[in-house]
């Protein structure tokens, strides 16, 4: 699958904050990173990654991002053989991990990658539409590592480069509304800030209001299953209604 074409429709802007801020190094959690979840979360956060899996069979063309270790991607090809998926990621190091797993299922032939800072990506400033537009697009806690506005830029950019029919599967962290769970969830997710922070030199610390930059571009919510009392949510989201 060749996503290097240029890519139609309005031209996004990056904020004057994302192209200021450095981008955040994980390389240096990539071999951790599975037993950090583990011993964090259990395997909640793989449930909520995998909720929707068995409803993309009909999906030909997937743009994941941010997949980190690649766990998802991995399984993602191995449940379903006539997917083939274009990864991108800011580090190397996550994404030679990813190759090595989708290697070791013998997958590697439906799979392409690119490093890329997705704030700014793609580069393209006047992109033209796709042939091989994709049909899934996957970010697993990854939109948290963004701010609500750099959340909307993105969304715009997918809205022009996904084909007709597309869905969008997003994993994420969430604060509940109301209820006991609410104070906890802050507590941990704050906690959970300041540790990437530290380690990874990330800039935001605090959940971006993704719902209301995704709506705001025109994506619909089709979607959503909570985990762990709604501190953690699987979502479909839907190619964009005419604006």
């Amino acid at each position: 699958m060749a996503l290097t074409v240029r890519i139609g429709g309005d031209k996004p802007e990056a904020s004057p904050e994302s192209r200021s801020r450095q981008t955040p190094n994980f390389d240096r959690l990539a071999a951790p990173y599975r037993w950090m979840e583990y011993f964090s979360f259990g395997h909640a956060l793989e449930r909520c990654r995998f909720h929707f899996l068995p409803r993309l069979a009909a999906r030909r063309r997937a743009l994941v991002l941010g997949d980190g270790d690649g766990r998802f991607t991995a399984r993602l090809l191995a449940d379903h053989p006539e997917i083939h998926v274009h990864a991108i990621d800011a580090s190397p190091t996550m994404l030679a991990a990813l190759t090595r797993r989708v290697t070791d299922i013998h997958a590697a032939g439906r799979l392409t990658t690119e490093l890329a800072d997705l704030r700014r990506w793609p580069a393209d400033e006047q992109p033209q539409p796709s042939p091989t537009a994709p049909d899934l697009i996957v970010t697993h806690f990854f939109l948290d590592c963004l701010t609500t506005d750099e959340v909307a830029a993105l969304a715009l950019r997918l809205r022009t480069l996904a084909a007709p029919g597309s869905i969008w599967l997003i994993s994420e962290f969430a604060i509940p509304a109301c209820g006991w769970m609410r104070p906890i969830a802050a507590s941990l997710v704050a906690a959970l800030y300041r540790a990437f922070r530290l380690l990874t030199g990330l800039d935001p610390q605090q959940l971006p209001d993704y719902p209301a930059a995704l709506t705001r571009v025109g994506w619909q919510r089709l979607e959503h299953h909570p985990h762990l009392r709604g501190l953690l949510t699987s979502e479909l989201w839907g190619f964009p209604r005419k604006t």
